[in-house]
């Protein structure tokens, strides 16, 4: 097609590491090689050997790479930043628009990969990285106003900035808003391949966890399991609902560094038996298994859309979430989903778990809103997302 673009994704982590971002930037390059647009991924290369691409698919050029230490997790690999073969592949590739999914070593990678080629540079900011300064340990507060720094400087370095969530972009045009020079922001939340999630099959979340089979009413969450997401809060929140319905079962859906925490939770009275952890699954066996379940619990305060929010109404599961960034980018409060005030903390278990009791003791009203969520997914559908980013892109060329 005559106006067609070439685009240059540059990514710090991909498949088959599992993450929002690693899904949202295969989703991006999937799109836009769909709507006939020519995509080179240039990504770090896994430990094991990567599958071939076919034709129709978004080509790739592996940038060397290593396994970081802990906290980060197994599988999770970022490039080395020397140059590399993978780096002249871009250059050649003579792209259009470079679009990086990350401000650290792809993102300055695909600055100058932008720079050389006359370029503009567009960033996806996926991750709010403040929220994650528990790590850092006594580093943390310094940490955080160097991070802030650093992004403002990132962002003010790009053609255009996207933000997966609206309270997200509204945060950044307001840290750069006194800058003469500066990005357009633009909300747009990554896009949902509707029809491979609708051809998922169930799984089985009973038969796996030994629970009764047409019986037990099974609430779901689904994300790492890691101090970021509230887990203690929301295996709190479960405690409580267990305590009003005893038939209600949970499944937490995934892997991460508190798995071994939230095991032995699940062997205390208050929720022993009730309560189990898949572990790490694929993207496919982690949806097959929500679509087997009657409701959707969310709790983290640290997301930029909730991506997950987005997968569990495809998939037909109405939400109980507590307020929290991209909660209403995503759900419909009283719709297709309930959500909580997040304030006051201290009740908010409280009030999740009862809330999780009421919907799943008001079989008509739930069944509602299984079918909003079910038939309001559209609204997710990946091509349109992926339109809104090639305005975008076509945007930033105009602008010159």
């Amino acid at each position: 097609m005559s106006d067609a673009l070439r685009i240059a994704i540059f990514g710090e982590s991909y498949l088959p590491y599992l993450s929002g971002v690693t899904i949202a930037t295969d989703a991006l390059a999937r799109g836009l090689t769909d709507a006939g647009h020519r995509v080179l991924l240039v990504v770090p290369r896994p430990a094991e050997e990567p599958l071939a691409r076919g034709p129709d698919e978004p080509q790739v050029a592996w940038l060397p790479s290593f396994q970081p230490p802990p906290p980060a997790p197994p599988g999770y690999r970022i490039p080395l930043p020397f140059p590399s073969a993978a780096l002249r592949e871009a250059r050649d590739f003579r792209p259009q628009v470079v679009h990086a999914q990350s401000p650290f070593i792809s993102g300055l990678m695909a600055r100058r990969t932008a720079r050389a080629v006359g370029a503009p540079l567009v960033f996806t900011h996926h991750t709010r990285f403040g929220d994650y300064r528990h790590y850092l340990g006594p580093l943390a507060a310094p940490g955080s106003a160097l991070m802030s720094a650093y992004l403002r400087r990132f962002w003010l370095g790009c053609a255009a900035v996207i933000a997966p969530g609206r309270e997200l972009a509204a945060e950044i045009s307001e840290a750069i808003a006194s800058r003469h020079a500066r990005p357009m922001v633009r909300p747009i939340p990554t896009g949902l391949d509707l029809d491979w999630i609708a051809a998922i099959p169930e799984g089985h979340p009973r038969r796996e966890a030994g629970w009764t089979p047409g019986a037990d009413f099974v609430v779901a969450s689904l994300g790492r399991l890691a101090k970021e997401k509230s887990i203690d809060l929301l295996l709190d929140a479960f405690a409580h609902a267990a305590g009003e319905r005893p038939e209600l079962r949970f499944l937490l859906i995934g892997g991460g560094p508190l798995e071994e925490m939230v095991r032995a939770r699940a062997e205390r009275p208050d929720l022993k038996g009730r309560l189990r952890v898949s572990g790490p699954r694929t993207r496919e066996a982690a949806l097959g298994l929500l679509k087997a379940c009657e409701l959707f619990a969310f709790a983290s305060k640290t997301e930029t859309q909730g991506l997950v929010l987005a997968e569990a109404l495809a998939c037909g599961v109405p939400v109980v979430a507590l307020e929290g960034p991209g909660v209403r980018d995503a759900v419909r409060d009283g719709t297709d989903g309930v959500i909580l005030p997040r304030a006051p903390d201290t009740t908010a278990a409280e009030r999740l778990g009862s809330a999780l009791v009421a919907l799943a003791g008001d079989s008509d009203r739930r069944d509602a809103m299984a079918r909003e969520a079910r038939e309001g997914s559209s609204r997710f559908a990946l091509a349109g997302r992926v339109a809104e980013v090639v305005a975008l892109y076509r945007e930033t060329l105009a602008s010159g």
